[in-house]
This record gives C-alpha cells, structure tokens and sequence, in this order.
C-alpha cells in the first residue's frame, strides 16, 4: 500500500479506501512495516478491539527496533513515553497521571474551559469568515493542559509550535527536531518548578516520581512531553472535525442548535463519526497470532486505523451517516484497553464546551469555503483539517 497521505482525496474522506479494504479483509498485510519487516492493517471494529487489548500486541518500541540501524533521531523523551510501554511500567507511569483526569478533577477545570473559551471568541469578528482552527480548536486546548501542567502564558505558543511539527508527515528531521526541543523546553520546566515548586499537575508528578526510585528523570520528562503533546494536538483534531461534521449534516446542527442540552449525549456519536487519532500507535507482535482470520508471525508491526473501525457497518450500521440518535459508547476514537486514553474526560469536556459556545453565539455559522476544497494535515496518525474557514 502506498503511502495515503501523498494523496489529496484519501486526506479529505479515507473511509471509502478503508471500506473497501475492511469488505475485502479486516486485517490486510502490508507490504512493508516498521523496521523494514512486513506488518499488518486492522480496519474491522471487532478486530480492531481485540487488538487493542491483545497483551501479546507490544508497545514497546525500544524493545522492537533494538539493534536496528536508522538515521531518525528523535529524543527519547518523546520516543519513549508511556504509549511506548508495557505493564508493569506502563502500569506504573499511567497510575501517576490517572487521577489528574477523573471526572471530579475534570469538573474542577470547567470554569478555566469556559473562560478560555469565551475569551478567545470575544476576538471573534462578528461577520465574515474566521478560521475555527486558528481561533479556538488549537489555542483553547493548548491553554487548557498548559494551565494543567503551569506551563507559562509566554511560554505556550513555543508549545504549540512545536507539537505541530512532531506531526509534520514526510519530513523526519522536522519531526526529530521539534522532539529535541520540546523535550528539552520540558526537562527546563522540571528543573525550575524544582527550584519554585507550585500546585500544577506537573509539581505532583515531580513529587510522585521523585518517591518512585523505579521511575527515571527520563521517566518523568517522557511523561511530562506526552501530556504537553496529546493534551491538546488530539482534541484541537477533533474539535475541528465535529464541527465539520455539523456542518456538513444541516439536520442535525439544527437540532444542536437548538437543543443545547444534548451536546454532550451527541459527543460520542462525533467522535466515532471522524476519529481525530486514525490510526493507533505503533505494536508489534511478541508471538504468532491470529486476528481476524488472518495468522501473524511474531514480531509483525500492526496498525489498527481507528477511524476504519469506527465505520464498521457489522458494528455501527449505516456508519457514514452521523446520526445523533445512535448509541456510540462502544467507539473505539479514545482506542481501548489499558492504553485507552486517559485524558478522554477531559477532551469531552472541552468538546463539550466549545461546541455549545460557538453554537450558541453564532447560531448562523456556516462553511466559508465547499468541505471538499478544505485542507487536511498530512499525517498517518491523526486526522485533522488545518483550517476550518466559517462565515459567522
């Protein structure tokens, strides 16, 4: 399979590539994987779950690419975080952050949500077109996990930057080079909140790692640049893509619209409708196994594409229509098992928010441009439009 992101069609709607490759088989050899070796594509929702929560599915890179010869260099803050583990480190690491995102600690953040949120719309023209993107869905949770970790005000936009590039498809050195600087911003706002300590979620972790002699600096710094980073690329995705999403299905704006209260029962609909993660990251197979029919050696990289799953007729039928009505729980957007994302409440509160503030002060929002002529980053990994222009 060639590379998707080099074409402009698959970029603006891969469901049909993924439903024809899901009716042909859910998982589909590649012809080259990670590391050089053959992998495999899981596009069923059944398969998909299964292999979410597979214990003999790997994540541990180092554990994969061990020996292996390549010119990436990217820091091992970022190549290493806790998505690139397994219990009991990845036990261990998760059980630090957990309680920064339960639902309690996440109504605790509201209030900071609403003000941003608002704030940011105040700036808002009151007609003609604004980019949603560059007006809310990436400065609202950039300044949400900053807040979070107590990453300075002047210091967030360097965040942002940063982040993005880490994304950056089809130029490694790019992404190489924003990994050496965030971590290296990251390891310096360790250091100082050491010097000055407060009462961020970073200063907890600080005091956490620092009791855990089985959790390293580097540990720390890892995890420090995986909440920086996830915190808020994923939810600026898939804040962009639910309103694309309304947009493009008048009926059930109208009904959003004019029934507020309902945004948050229409979330996961949302979220399964255009997963802003397409694929999940990177596993790998500690022995053989069969998925879906199909037997896989040990050692096979495996790319399960959320999004594919998430429009598995077998599971939610009718899937290319967002229907609002459907019970979506079961979506696979936040992945599943002990990986699942575990700032997921939090991403639902800011989706929440936004969608009903927008909404609410600008009831006539509609596209500036046709959906077909929007531009949508070139990554394998997460599914977002650079911009989103709307006529307010």
């Amino acid at each position: 399979m060639t590379d998707p992101t080099k074409d402009p069609r698959f970029l603006r709607d891969p469901y049909p590539t993924y439903a024809a490759m899901r009716s042909d088989c859910p998982v589909q050899p590649l012809p080259a994987g990670s590391g050089g070796r053959p992998g495999y594509l899981v596009t069923g929702y059944a398969e998909a779950r299964e292999a979410l929560a597979d214990p003999r599915l790997s994540k541990d890179t180092a554990r994969f690419f061990a020996g292996a010869e390549s010119r990436r260099r990217p820091h091992p803050a970022v190549a290493h975080t806790m998505l690139a583990s397994d219990p009991p480190h990845h036990t261990r690491l998760r059980r630090l952050v957990a309680g920064a995102f339960t639902t309690g600690s996440v109504e605790r953040l509201r209030p900071f949500i609403t003000r941003t949120t608002d704030r940011l719309l105040d700036r808002w023209p009151t007609e003609g077109p604004v980019d949603f993107v560059a007006g809310l869905a990436a400065p609202l949770p950039v300044a949400v996990i900053c807040e979070l970790l107590g990453v300075p005000q002047a210091e967030r936009p360097d965040v942002q930057r940063w982040s993005a590039r880490l994304f950056a498809a089809g130029d490694p050195a790019v992404v190489d080079t924003a990994s050496h600087a965030v971590a290296a911003y990251t390891a310096g706002l360790v250091a100082r909140r050491r010097q000055d300590p407060g009462d961020s979620l970073l200063d907890q972790l600080i005091t956490a790692c620092d009791a855990d002699d089985d959790v390293s600096e580097q540990d720390l710094v890892a995890l420090a640049v995986l909440l920086l980073v996830a915190g808020h690329e994923t939810t600026t995705n898939a804040l962009g893509n639910a309103l694309l999403a309304l947009l493009t299905a008048p009926g059930e704006l109208d009904r959003v619209r004019r029934n507020p209260q309902d945004i948050p029962a229409a979330l996961d609909e949302l979220l399964r409708y255009d997963s802003a993660v397409s694929t999940a990251t990177f596993r790998f197979t500690t022995e053989p196994v069969t998925l879906g029919g199909a037997d896989l050696p040990a050692g096979a990289p495996v790319l399960v594409a959320l999004g594919a799953a998430n429009r598995d007729p077998a599971r939610f039928p009718a899937p290319d229509r967002l229907d609002l009505d459907r019970t979506a729980t079961a979506h696979l957007a936040f992945g599943h098992g002990i990986h699942r994302c575990v700032g997921a409440p939090l991403a639902k509160a800011e989706l929440e928010i936004a969608l009903r503030a927008v909404l609410a002060r600008f009831p006539g929002i509609s596209l500036a441009v046709p959906a077909d002529r929007l531009e949508w980053r070139r990554t394998r990994l997460v599914r977002g439009l650079e911009s989103l222009p709307v006529m307010v």
